[in-house]
Order: C-alpha cells, then structure tokens, then sequence
C-alpha cells in the first residue's frame, strides 16, 4: 500500500466514524426509490441477475440501490469501515452484498470480464492517475458491459464557494494532470467535526476521455453537475449558488466495446 492508499484509508475512517454525508447507510429504499438514486433519467438497462462491481464505492449507499434492484453485487473499497456499512446496510434490508478490500488501482483480486456494470461514484480524483483505473476497469468488465464513473470537473478542482471574491469563483491553480489539490470539506459533510483535508488530484480531460477509449470503452453520454439543483438565486459564497455557476461534477456513461 502506498501513501496514496495510506492517506485515503485513514481518512475515510475519521470520515465513517464522523458519520459524514458520504457514509450514512440509506435505510429508507425500497426497488423504485433505488432506481431513482442510481438513474433518475432512464440511462441503465434493467439490472436484475447481472453481475455490478461498485467500485470505490462503499458506505452503503450504491451497493443497497443495485441488490434492491436484483443485482448480484460486489463492491470492492479501500476502507474497511466503509465496507462494513455496506455489511449492515445489507443486513438491515435481508440483501446479499459481497465486500472486498482493495485499492481501485489493483483489482486482481476480482476475476476478468466478471461484471456487467461497473459502477463508480465520485472517488476517481482520489489517485494520481485515472488511467490506471481505466486499465483495471477494462480487465474485469464484459464485453458490451456499461461503466459508469463520476469524476471532478476538471477546471474547477480546487475551488469552492469559499473562493467567490465579490463577482465570481476565481480560478488560481495550474490546469496540470495529476497536480495534488488538498480540499477542506465542508462544514455540513461531517457534523462540524474538522476531518484532515481531502488530497485529490485533477484529471484532465484529455485523461479521462482518452484513457476511456484507450481502453477500449465508448462514451455515450456525459452528464454535467450530476446530483445538483442550481439556484442562481442562491446567497453568493453558498454551495448552492457555487453549483449554479460552475458544475462541479462529471459523469461519463460508457460501454466496453467487444
């Protein structure tokens, strides 16, 4: 384990132990609100008996959403603390989820062409290189099997809705793949308690969209802003008027092509 991995471990502990936003179990679904918080616009194909790896993904969260959909699910996290939320979520809703421990960076623990989705939320900013992910991804999905993967937009890793200056959110760090961002989270994400920074990395674009389709995946669709509901309206210097103005997230829908 390098200190990459070190450093996402131990923080995602703190986080779990904090229970911030991220790692709250969703008790509350049943088969029609999981496919409201996976695909509320009709994007994934029915997953009933497919074979979905949530990568990077724990806390309990995306792994309950696919089992209540039918999906045999794995879900594969560098947090043991996580992953142990994806344990009792599964418990508290009688679904079978299978946990393995691992960096996204090193699936050989799973077998290849082994899932039909792989599903990754927000965690890619987390390793230098999303190219390393991709390579993995591409050993263990099947042919024809769709990935999905959130990642930061790009030219705005860094900024916040601390950074507004009186007229707009000032973009001051260089447009470098891989630069090391550190990031405070916000107040609302763990209670008040103060969680050492999260160390991100910016993936460019010219990364992500050609790593994809060097590793053979064709995009079919990009959402802007995933999750979000702008309102310019909004008081500036809050989170919401931040997410009007700038999308903050990504998501690239895919299919491994044969």
């Amino acid at each position: 384990m390098d200190d990459v991995a070190k450093y996402n471990q131990g923080r995602w502990r703190r986080l779990v132990d904090a229970n911030a936003v991220y790692t709250r179990l969703a008790l509350d679904l049943d088969a029609e609100s999981a496919r409201r918080r996976l695909d509320p616009n009709g994007r994934l194909d029915p997953v009933d008996g497919k074979h979905v790896l949530v990568l990077a993904g724990g806390g309990g969260q995306q792994s309950v959403a696919f089992a209540l959909l039918g999906a045999r699910v794995t879900v594969f996290d560098l947090s043991d603390a996580q992953l142990a939320r994806d344990r009792d979520v599964a418990s508290h809703h009688g679904v079978e989820i299978r946990t393995v421990e691992g960096d996204m960076r090193v699936l050989s623990a799973l077998d290849a062409a082994a899932f039909d989705v792989v599903w990754q939320p927000y965690s890619l900013n987390f390793v230098p290189d999303c190219r390393a992910v991709f390579c993995q991804v591409a050993r263990v999905i099947r042919p024809a099997g769709t990935y999905y993967v959130d990642v930061a937009n790009p030219y705005f890793v860094g900024i916040g809705e601390r950074d507004f200056d009186g007229e707009g959110y000032v973009v001051k760090l260089p447009y470098v793949q891989g630069a090391l961002v550190e990031t405070t989270d916000a107040a609302w994400v763990a209670g008040g308690r103060s969680i050492e920074p999260a160390r991100e990395y910016r993936q460019t674009l010219e990364a992500v969209i050609n790593g994809l389709v060097e590793n053979g995946f064709r995009i079919t669709h990009l959402d802007e802003g995933v999750n979000t509901d702008p309102d310019p309206q909004a008081r500036p210097g809050s989170w919401d008027h931040f997410n009007a103005i700038v999308p903050p997230w990504l998501s690239f829908w895919t299919v491994r092509d044969p």
